[in-house]
């Protein structure tokens, strides 16, 4: 099995040396990947654009990847502001307010005549809106309460391009084919698991996201529109590595770390399901007619040969860390 020019459109790289420890795990085998700004500081200004992106082409070493940067978004940000740094972002990410991993600064409320002039000038400067799609509700009710937020957000500016992060709800799966300008990225352990594989029995803390796993029917809908390749649906890993002693602590750190073997798990997953010639536009072709983007030229070949998952890459704990999986990279090539 051959994919060219694979993309993640949603990966956490972090900064210092967590960076340094983990860029190259998604630079060997991807082609390029959309880069989050929620560093502490967050990513909010020109220079700390280019800077963090130098930062990452320093830690990828000689790895052929592409780092798709993000802006944090701020209701602050006008027309020309946004016309200066264009050329530097693919999209800019909005975080609700301490809803997840450094968002403390992000938005407090969605009042559209609020963020009506940003938005308008993302609109016309055709910049990417990428939403972390949560409520403060209950937590297991976060993502479909957001639902009418991202309606508001897609009458209100119809030639916004508006992605929704890691989608894992029947409910934003079905918001897809209502509204012509969003779209959604979906990650593979998403489509893996349930709450229940996480905390039905013993507690696995390397598996605890946000937003976290949901129930068997929200899992069925989004592999349902993953395995059709869904021309609106991408592959973003959200995967977001921290230390061991962060993971295995009482406040377990959110967040499953995927970049090493998210290639062969999607290999394993589509075969299973006999739809392998549709993960190509799911891991690459629908992204770059979504974002319209240039992508670097990387084949990447997978066998099905077992291969035995690390306990850990330089101390950060994947999924399936120890266990076996299905496919193996036999190759890679540019």
């Amino acid at each position: 099995m051959q994919l060219n020019a694979a993309l993640d459109m949603h990966l956490h790289l972090r900064d210092g040396e967590m960076l340094e420890k983990i860029a190259k795990c998604s630079a060997k085998t991807f082609s390029g990947a959309i880069i989050m700004p929620n560093l502490v500081p967050p990513v909010s200004t020109k220079e700390e654009v280019v800077a963090y992106k130098n930062r990452i082409i320093t830690a990828i070493g000689e790895e052929i990847f592409t780092p798709y940067m993000t802006l944090f978004f701020k209701p602050s940000y006008d027309k020309t502001f946004l016309t200066s740094i264009r050329d530097e972002i693919t999209a800019i990410k909005l975080y609700p307010a301490g809803i997840t991993t450094n968002s403390e600064g992000g938005v407090s409320g969605f009042d559209v005549e609020e963020l009506r002039p940003t938005l308008e000038a993302m609109s016309e400067l055709s910049i990417p809106l990428c939403v972390h799609g949560e409520t403060n509700g209950f937590v297991m009710d976060r993502e479909a309460e957001f639902a009418s937020i991202y309606e508001r957000l897609a009458t209100a500016f119809p030639k916004l391009t508006i992605i929704m992060e890691h989608i894992t709800t029947k409910t934003s799966v079905e918001l897809l084919d209502k509204y012509e300008n969003l779209y959604a990225t979906i990650t593979i352990h998403h489509l893996l698991i349930t709450l229940d594989d996480v905390a039905g029995g013993m507690l696995k803390p390397h598996l605890f996201c946000k937003p976290i796993a949901k129930r068997p029917e929200d899992r069925d809908a989004l592999l349902k529109v993953a395995l059709e390749a869904h021309p609106k649906v991408m592959f973003g890993s959200d995967s977001a590595p921290h230390p061991k002693h962060a993971k295995e602590a009482c406040g377990c750190a959110a967040g499953v770390f995927t970049s090493p073997i998210a290639l062969q798990l999607l290999a394993e997953l589509f075969d299973k399901h006999n739809a392998v010639d549709k993960l190509q536009a799911f891991v690459s072709d629908n992204a770059q007619k979504i974002y319209d983007i240039d992508v670097p030229k990387k084949v990447i070949t997978l066998e099905k040969k077992p291969f035995k998952v690390p306990s850990d890459y330089n101390g950060v704990v994947p999924m399936y860390a120890d266990e076996e999986i299905a496919y193996s990279i036999a190759k890679i090539t540019i």
